[in-house]
């Protein structure tokens, strides 16, 4: 039974990220995100991490995802349309070539997994705060700023790109 209730919201997640994708809306792409965040929060629970769920939960369906929405609210939330014109011509071959190097991490951590290397990780404890922290601000410090700096620079970007397209409209 738990096999089945995890192919259940494995497939919903998947059917949710490829929604995220394939939208022409921002605001059904952002819905669609908060899908995939709360059937990512439901493994989470299943992998008895209650705390990574809640974290799940409370940060990314919670804060990211309004931030985004108030982002597409400032910019608007016209239909995308994609013209062949405004496309580079390269961009197909760079999302195929990142999406072999993520298979290429995948396959690498599914070796190590089998292979009886233990990954050391606070996922291993059943995510308690006091493992997530240590490895979080001891060994992941670098990302986890660098996480920080990159949300704050999106937030910049999407103010400007906001404030741009509201002074095009009143001239």
């Amino acid at each position: 039974m738990a096999t089945l209730f995890f192919i259940l919201i494995g497939a919903i997640s998947l059917a949710a990220a490829v929604g995220v994708v394939t939208s022409n809306q921002p605001i059904h792409s952002a819905l669609f995100l908060l899908a995939h965040f709360g059937m990512l929060a439901i493994l989470y629970v299943t992998l008895e991490a209650q705390f990574l769920a809640a974290i799940q939960v409370i940060i990314y369906a919670g804060g990211i995802i309004i931030l985004m929405l108030f982002v597409i609210m400032l910019i608007g939330s016209e239909k995308l349309e994609s013209s062949q014109s405004d496309q580079r011509m390269w961009t197909p071959y760079v999302g195929v070539a990142l999406g072999i190097v993520l298979l290429g991490g995948l396959a690498y951590s599914l070796m190590q997994s089998f292979g009886g290397i233990a990954p050391q990780s606070a996922v291993l404890q059943g995510g308690a705060p006091p493992a997530v922290g240590l490895e979080l601000f001891s060994q992941y410090i670098l990302p986890f700023e660098l996480a920080a700096v990159l949300l704050l620079v999106a937030l910049l970007g999407a103010l400007l790109l906001a404030r741009q397209t509201k002074l095009k409209t009143e001239k």
